[in-house]
C-alpha cells in the first residue's frame, strides 16, 4: 500500500472511452462503431478500422471523479483531470486535459490524439486527478482504479492475449525455419505476441489440425494444442526473464505486455510462498548467478503445464481413447 504525505481523494475515479476515430492523409476521418470498444474488457481495438493506413487516432474520453474533489473548502485547489496514454516499448507518454461538463461537476470529458507510429502494439490509458495541495502544485490526488487498453493492431477488443498460430511448410518457409524441418512446431517468443509455427511438412500434422470432435484425431488435436500452449508459456517465461529492465540498485522490473502477464501468472508456482516482487528478484538472481537456475527448471515446466492445462488434456485424451477402444470391441 502506497503512502502519500498529503491528502488524497477517497472514492472511485472511473474512466470510459466513448468513441474512437482514425484518420489517414487525404482521406475522410473514419468513425469506428461500438464493436471496436469493449466496456467489459476496457479495450479499444483500432485494428478494426477499415482505413488500414491510418496515421492518427482520436479517442473521446470521459471520466467521473468524486464530488469532494471540487467542493469549496476542500484541501485541493486548481483541480484538473488528465488522460494519460503510455507505451513503455516505444517510450511514449501522451497527456490530454479533460474539461468539466458542468462547473464543479463530477463528469469530465475530452479527446486524446495519438500517432500510429507512437504505439507498437498495445498502450495503457488511464486518468489522473491533479491538484495543488498545501501550496504544492502538480500533486496526483486520485487516479482511475481500472485502466483501458488501446490496441492498434487487433480487430477484437479483448484484454487477454493468447498466442498466434501460423501454418508453414518449414522446408520451403523462412530460412530460419528451414533448420527445423524435422520438428512438428517451433515457438517464437521474440515478438509482441508469441507465435507457434506449425510444420505442415510433418506427416499427419495437417489432418490433426483440422480434426474436431471426440474422435481419436480430435482428442490428439486437443492434447497437441495444450502442449503447444505449455511450450509458449515456457518460451515466453525464459524470454522475459532474460530481458528484464534492471534499476540502478539491481532491482528487476516486471516487463510490460504479454511477458509481464506470463511472469505474474507463473511466478507463484515457480517460487511459492513469496510475493511477486520477491519471486522476480530471486529468479533473476538465480539466472544470473552461479547456482540455482537449473533447479528451477522443473518448477517452470510445472507452472507452464498448469497454465496450459496439460494434465486435464492428457486425462481427457486417455479416457477418450479408452472409450473409443471399448466401443470398437463391443
Amino acid at each position: 500500500m502506497k503512502m502519500f504525505p498529503y491528502p488524497r481523494l477517497r472514492g472511485a475515479v472511473s474512466l470510459r472511452v466513448d468513441s474512437a476515430k482514425v484518420k489517414a492523409p487525404e482521406q475522410p476521418r473514419e468513425q469506428l462503431d461500438s464493436r471496436a470498444r469493449s466496456v467489459v474488457e476496457r479495450v479499444v481495438a483500432l485494428g478494426q478500422a477499415e482505413t488500414v493506413d491510418w496515421e492518427t487516432a482520436t479517442l473521446t474520453i470521459s471520466a467521473t471523479i468524486p464530488a469532494k474533489a471540487t467542493e469549496p473548502g476542500g484541501p485541493w485547489a486548481d483541480v484538473v483531470v488528465v488522460a494519460l496514454l503510455t507505451d513503455r516499448t516505444t517510450n511514449t507518454r501522451i497527456t490530454s486535459r479533460l474539461a468539466p461538463e458542468a462547473e464543479g461537476g463530477r463528469e469530465w470529458r475530452g479527446e486524446l490524439q495519438l500517432l500510429r507510429s507512437d504505439v507498437r502494439d498495445r498502450a495503457t490509458l488511464t486518468v489522473q486527478v491533479v491538484a495543488t495541495v498545501d501550496g504544492v502544485p502538480g500533486r496526483i490526488v486520485g487516479e482511475a482504479a481500472d485502466d483501458w487498453i488501446v490496441d492498434v493492431q487487433s480487430d477484437t477488443p479483448t484484454r487477454e492475449q493468447s498466442f498466434d498460430i501460423k501454418e508453414v511448410a518449414f522446408a520451403r518457409g523462412p530460412r530460419w525455419l528451414q533448420n527445423f524441418t524435422d520438428a512438428p512446431w517451433i515457438v517464437n517468443a521474440s515478438g509482441a505476441l508469441p507465435t507457434v509455427h506449425i510444420n505442415t511438412d510433418f506427416e499427419g500434422m495437417t489432418d490433426i489440425l483440422a480434426a474436431e470432435g471426440r474422435g481419436s484425431e480430435g482428442l490428439v488435436n486437443e492434447l497437441m494444442v495444450s502442449q503447444m500452449a505449455a511450450d509458449v508459456w515456457i518460451a515466453v517465461f525464459h524470454s522475459a526473464i532474460g530481458d528484464l529492465e534492471i534499476e540502478d540498485d539491481g532491482t528487476p522490473l516486471f516487463p510490460y505486455g504479454w511477458q509481464g502477464e506470463v511472469l505474474r501468472e507463473m511466478l507463484p508456482d515457480v517460487m511459492p510462498d513469496r510475493t511477486l516482487e520477491d519471486a522476480l528478484r530471486e529468479v533473476h538472481r538465480r539466472r544470473v548467478g552461479a547456482t540455482g537456475w537449473t533447479e528451477l527448471q522443473p518448477r517452470i515446466q510445472y507452472a507452464a503445464m498448469r497454465r496450459a492445462e496439460v494434465p486435464r488434456a492428457l486425462s481427457e485424451t486417455v479416457r477418450g481413447l479408452e472409450k473409443l477402444k471399448r466401443e470398437d470391441e463391443a
